[in-house]
């Protein structure tokens, strides 16, 4: 059994020898057996270790000038053995011929690398079951064939490095030089172009494309393809003559159109919201244009063997693209991230201060949300208390977080754990001028005030929530004569939330659904605006009956203001209600712990307890856990939420150290700038364009 498994690991590189490969040469197998012979062929090129030079084969191998790829020097070895064994040779290539004849090229040149699917989803399942099913070689599949004979990374580099000599040399011994085999390549080139060119029509005129784009169809220049292609493939029109020239600088000028026509869809989608489906539309569009444009290069200079070494270096490159999932994600998601990450930087330049006068709006709004969540403290006690089903005690949080999150929203308060996952956004987008000096200066000034605003937040959010429990635990004591919690919940509560117990990690927990909740709110501005929604229900002709135009605009309005806000607070409470529910069933035990809520929670405990409460020490404990907690609420929110702005933004690259240099030495020279904003507001803090 072991053997078995050793002999299994050890075929993912192993290969016969040479002379066993190209002994069983066979022009006249099956075809299932000679693509399995090339596969063979293939493995051997890449195969580790040192050549044995056969005697045979002279000094030339042993004195070979080295390259830097392996699979370079193994080519020249076959090459000089076949030039010593002619039989092995004459088998070789008609072999190799015989491959290439029998096997349907098209596949390759039009499909490889390219999406099958017309959706996204579709597509994914099918590079899902691409990696684990790989394509068998009984089929007359060129594309399939090329995924099975290049399969490492490393292949498109080292065919794409071949230099010219070796390249005439390979051409030598495969003898496919002869009219027949030239004539059959430009066929195959010529009826590629065509295929892919009538694509990309369809594409461009497809509903979701052609709506985005102005003017008439018949003026766009997908419509004007065909008749391009088809003037230019024109039978017995020669690549030298004068008029071939023409229209194909007229052709290539159509496909410069189509890559305008697809930035232009870009811009609308940036405008008015991005649908994953028309981005897959387009990113696969974009790739037919660049295979085009390949294959005319080398169908136009077809004796120039060097751009039919790039063009097989592409397709092994796209072969190995169409198996990756995180490619595909990348291309469809980065422009949808994108957006969701700038609606969330707009939200976020709310909360970052910059004056006192913002600064002290600020600080009211956070006393506000304090205040609204000792309401939310006190009924999230009274749900647990009831002892509930556990999936029933969580809905029931879920509604008591979304309600009190709400009312925050529309009393334009703040809590001040879901400022980072909006100012993190905000802030990188600083970093596009980060390069030059005033654009590192209005960095610097965002992240001061960004901490700042934060530190004001969190500051006001427990100034009040803290007292305000302990003063409605008082007043119960004294007017009521009970207590709200028992004494024994009381002690556990404080207990829980311990720094020495797993406090930390449902910290870091509860950050990442703050950063959850964000995204969630930045997809619901994005579909608003995608679906036109505001302009469906201002023009509905049943509300207008309703409530007439006015009302019907007005509620139009509110649902753009407010979706997004609503959206966000809704499952930031499903998602700190359920969340821990729903994960604690299928995996680890988690549980939330919100800096605001906890500190409310604290205090009404203490309420509970008395001054006894103070010589605890499981209360100091539960002090540094929640000091902990309020770090990484606000840390790996930020952090998530900054690092997907980064990469959805491709920003350029930056010296971090010079930037963390810069914001510490701000910080030496003016440590109250941390607590108090400036008198006067920094130039390049003024609009978020400025920096750029």
């Amino acid at each position: 059994m072991f053997r078995k498994w050793r002999k299994w690991r050890e075929s993912r590189n192993a290969s016969l020898q040479l002379d066993a490969i190209l002994a069983s040469a066979n022009p006249d197998a099956l075809l299932a057996d000679r693509n399995a012979w090339l596969v063979e062929l293939g493995y051997w090129l890449r195969r580790d270790g040192r050549l044995a030079v056969d005697p045979d084969t002279g000094p030339d191998q042993a004195n070979a000038p080295a390259r830097s790829y392996p699979a370079h020097v193994r080519l020249r070895y076959l090459l000089q053995v076949l030039a010593r064994h002619p039989d092995w040779a004459d088998r070789f290539a008609r072999t190799i011929r015989s491959i290439v004849r029998d096997n349907d090229p098209t596949s390759l040149f039009c499909d490889t690398g390219v999406a099958s699917h017309p959706g996204f989803w579709g597509e994914m399942v099918d590079r899902l079951q691409a990696r684990f099913l790989p394509p068998p070689p009984n089929r007359n599949d060129m594309a399939g064939l090329f995924a099975l004979v290049f399969a490492d990374e490393s292949d498109a580099d080292w065919v794409d490095g071949l230099d010219d000599d070796l390249i005439e040399r390979i051409a030598s011994a495969l003898q496919a030089g002869a009219e027949d085999d030239r004539i059959m390549l430009e066929d195959t080139l010529a009826a590629s172009i065509q295929v892919l060119a009538s694509q990309v029509r369809a594409t461009g005129l497809s509903q979701s494309i052609r709506s985005r784009l102005p003017g008439r169809v018949q003026d766009t220049p997908f419509f004007r393809l065909d008749a391009a292609i088809a003037a230019l493939c024109e039978e017995g029109l020669a690549h030298d003559n004068e008029v071939f020239g023409h229209r194909l600088n007229y052709f290539r000028a159509l496909l410069d159109g189509c890559l305008a026509a697809a930035q232009h869809v870009y811009d609308d989608l940036e405008e008015n919201g991005v649908s994953v489906e028309v981005v897959f539309q387009i990113e696969r569009m974009k790739v037919r244009l660049a295979r085009i444009d390949l294959l005319l290069n080398a169908w136009v200079d077809p004796g120039r063997h060097s751009r039919h070494a790039h063009l097989m270096a592409e397709l092994i490159r796209s072969t190995q693209a169409r198996r990756s999932i995180a490619h595909l994600a990348g291309s469809s998601f980065a422009q949808l991230a994108r957006k969701v990450v700038e609606r969330s930087a707009e939200t976020g330049e709310h909360y970052i201060t910059r004056d006192r006068k913002e600064y002290g709006e600020l600080l009211r709004a956070a006393a506000g949300g304090g205040l609204v969540t000792v309401v939310t403290v006190y009924l999230k006690f009274l749900i647990y208390g009831l002892h509930l089903d556990k999936f029933v005690e969580g809905l029931l949080a879920s509604l008591n977080y979304a309600g009190s999150f709400l009312a925050i929203h529309f009393a334009h308060f703040t809590l001040a754990t879901k400022q980072p996952a909006m100012t993190g956004p905000a802030l990188a987008h600083r970093l596009d001028g980060a390069g030059r000096p005033e654009g590192r200066e209005a960095f610097v000034d965002d992240t001061i005030a960004m901490i700042r605003s934060n530190a004001a937040a969190i500051f006001g959010n427990l100034a009040v929530v803290f007292p305000v429990a302990l003063l409605v635990q008082w007043l119960a004591s004294k007017l009521l004569g009970a207590n709200l919690i028992t004494p024994a919940k009381a002690i556990a509560t404080i207990e829980s939330f311990s720094i020495l117990g797993p406090t930390p990690l449902y910290a870091a927990f509860t950050g990442v659904l703050l950063w959850l909740s964000s995204l969630i709110a930045g997809w619901a501005d994005n579909w608003f605006a995608l679906h036109r929604v505001h302009d469906v229900m201002a023009y509905n002709r049943r509300l207008r009956y309703v409530l007439g135009q006015g009302g019907a605009m007005k509620l139009a309005d509110f649902w753009k203001r407010n979706l997004s806000g609503i959206a966000g607070n809704v499952s930031l409470g499903f998602l700190l209600g359920l969340g821990p529910e729903i994960l604690s069933f299928f995996g680890p035990h988690m549980e939330v712990r919100h800096v605001t809520l906890s500190t409310g929670s604290v205090g009404t405990a203490i309420g509970v307890l008395g001054m006894d409460a103070l010589r605890m020490p499981s209360l100091w404990l539960a002090v540094a856990g929640i000091a902990l907690m309020g770090v990484l609420n606000v840390s790996v929110s930020f952090a998530l939420a900054f690092n997907m702005a980064m990469r959805s933004r491709n920003l350029p690259r930056v010296d971090r150290r010079e930037l963390s240099a810069a914001v510490r030495r701000r910080i030496v020279r003016h440590p109250m700038s941390l607590l108090i904003p400036p008198r006067v507001v920094p130039v390049s803090s003024h609009a978020p364009g400025d920096a750029a």
